[in-house]
Parts: C-alpha cells; structure tokens; sequence
C-alpha cells in the first residue's frame, strides 16, 4: 500500500464523556487547527468488544498512511485502544510516530501520571508545545471470555479481582446505565465489593518474586491511578522499565471501608493486606475453579491465567 503524506490525524470517540465529545468535536478540532495545522479526523463508529478496537483500527490505518502523530480524543479506553493500533504482529508500526492524548471522558486517570490537563484548549496546547517523554507500554496474554487466547497492549494499569468484576458488573448493567456513568460505577463497585470473595491465585515474576494469595485485587501498573481518581499505585514511574506490582490480599468489603489507607491518596501501601514490588514479566495463574477476571483502562476483555510483559520506552508520547 502506498503510503500518503506525513501528517497529523485524530481518533475521536464522539459517545465519550457521555457524547459531550462528540458535540464539542468541531471547536475542539478548530483549537487543534489553529496550533498544529491540518488534521485528519477519524470518529469511532461503535463499542469495542474484546475482539475488536475501533479506535485501534483507525490509529492503525492512520499510521500506514504515513501519521506522524496520532491524537486518542477519549476516555481512557480510547486511549488504550489507540496504544494497540500503533502495534500489528507483535511489532511497532512506526517506531518514530508520536502519541498524544486529549482527555474528554469521565475518569481521567491515564493523564493525571502526567499532570496532563483536563480542559481541551489547554491540552492543545501542551500537545503544540512539542515536548515529548519515551514512555514504557504493557503487553498482555490473557484468555478471553470464548475461551481464546488473546494478546493485548496497555498504557496505563491492567489489574484483576474486584476491579475486574466491577467492569464486569457495569458493563452488563440494563437500567442502571439510564441514571449516568458516575451512579453505575458506584452501584458496580459496591455490588461487587458485597459479593466479592476473594480467589487464590500464584503470582510470579522476573525478580524472583512468587506468592500465593487470596487476591482481593491485583495491579499491574506503568501508571499511577484507575478508577476514576484512585492512586493504585503511587510511585510508578511509566518510563522506568518497569511494572509497579500491587497487591491487595483476602480484601474484602469491610476492608475497603474500614482500611489502612485510602485508595484515593495511595496510602494504603502501607497496609499490613498489601505488597507492593517491581517486575518486568508479571505471571497470575488462579488455583481455583471460579473464574479471575481482568480489568484493562475500563474494559473487561477476559480472565486469568495472564502474562503481562514490559515494553521499555516503546511509545513517544507528547506531553
């Protein structure tokens, strides 16, 4: 396929931050015009599912078209699907392509590693200023809900446990869905939190490090917070090479109430239920029979056994 000329294109989920994405698209993309010049806009056209990423589509078309710098305009699901498209067969496809993000969902969570900021004029800005860091990126094997194994990559945090069954129960929420994002969330988390028992899984890496615990949840983190806010892991530096390991063992309801620490100011490290350690392969293998589910940026693509592997310095990010 001939390649076009070197250029500057958008991924745009328009349904993101609740459509207000999509109806604040044309000022936005004015904004972009005026500080970066011509850009080729590409709007998502549905949902993922775990066998298919729009947005990584388009980012992937985009950058065989010779894209020079490609721009996740999103939540943080788009901008993970966006991370994947600059992969196909395991390799980049254009190692000197820049990434930039511009936050317009409801969570947040990739930028705030970066102090990136909220409001989409300022954000152009920063992506305009030309400043750039190499930041690492996680690649996962999982097992997918048909059975498959599938790979994938990931920019921010991939964890397992509770997060990964509060997805899940959001994801499949009906009614629920009608009264906004943040009330679904919060119905999914405490659902969950009520019914969640946590399930023994063997936990081993690189390092030497090898557990086995009733994990109540599990991150593998490049970046700091999920969840909307919460600093899962608060000394992950997403450009040292390595995955910050947190793990919360036999966690249970009253734990997330009554806990050592608060989730949303990363103090329960200290914890005397959780470990915290530096990996670069990360292997989680349940030792039981219920399924262990997995929680990528938002999405619920499967369930364990899962390998998660380190990429050192894999994408340039505009920031």
């Amino acid at each position: 396929m001939a390649r076009g000329m070197p250029h500057v294109a958008a991924i745009v989920n328009p349904r993101s931050g609740g459509g207000r994405t999509g109806r604040a698209w044309r000022v936005i993309a004015e904004t972009l015009e005026k500080e970066l010049g011509p850009v080729r806009t590409h709007f998502t056209g549905g949902p993922s599912t775990p066998h298919y990423l729009p947005a990584a589509e388009l980012a992937r078309h985009s950058l065989h078209d010779n894209a020079q710098l490609v721009i996740a305009v999103g939540g943080d699901g788009t901008i993970d699907e966006v991370v994947n498209g600059f992969f196909e067969a395991g390799a980049l496809i254009n190692p000197d392509a820049h990434l930039a993000v511009l936050n317009a969902g409801t969570g947040g969570d990739f930028r705030r590693t970066f102090d990136l900021p909220q409001d989409a004029a300022e954000g152009v800005k920063r992506i305009a200023s030309g400043n750039s860091r190499r930041i690492d990126i996680g690649r996962l094997t999982f097992i997918a809900h048909d059975g498959q194994e599938k790979d994938r990559y990931f920019n921010n945090i991939a964890s397992f446990g509770l997060s990964g069954e509060t997805v899940h129960a959001v994801n499949n929420a009906t009614w629920q869905k009608s009264l906004g994002g943040n009330f679904v969330f919060t119905w999914g988390s405490l659902v969950t939190a009520i019914r969640h028992k946590p399930r023994p899984v063997r936990i081993t890496t690189d390092q030497g490090f090898e557990t086995v615990a009733n994990i109540g949840l599990a991150a593998v983190a490049n970046g700091r917070y999920f969840g909307s806010g919460m600093m899962v892991a608060p000394d992950a530096e997403p450009d040292d090479g390595l995955f910050d390991l947190v793990i919360m063992r036999d966690l249970g309801f009253w734990d997330l109430l009554t806990g050592s620490g608060n989730l949303r100011d990363g103090t329960h490290v200290n914890g005397p239920k959780v470990t915290v350690t530096r990996a670069r392969t990360v292997t989680a293998v349940p030792l039981g029979a219920e399924p262990v589910l997995i929680d990528v940026d938002g999405e619920g693509p499967g369930r364990l056994p899962a390998h998660f592997e380190i990429l050192p310095g894999a994408i340039t990010l505009r920031c």
